[in-house]
């Protein structure tokens, strides 16, 4: 299951969304881990992403 971008509808599809044509992504966060490898690299992405909006 995939969430559009753009108008939030969701839908099977993975590459493209059937109402309006734009980006599906999973709407859920990966599952927690205590030996998550890749945790410094997300928390440096969230960062990034806060400064910008």
């Amino acid at each position: 299951m995939r969430k559009c971008v753009n108008c939030g509808r969701y839908t099977l599809r993975q590459d493209k969304c059937p109402v309006c044509g734009s980006e599906v992504r999973v709407p859920h966060p990966p599952r927690f881990s205590p030996e998550d490898k890749y945790v410094k690299y997300r928390i440096k992405a969230k960062e990034a992403s806060q400064d910008q909006g």
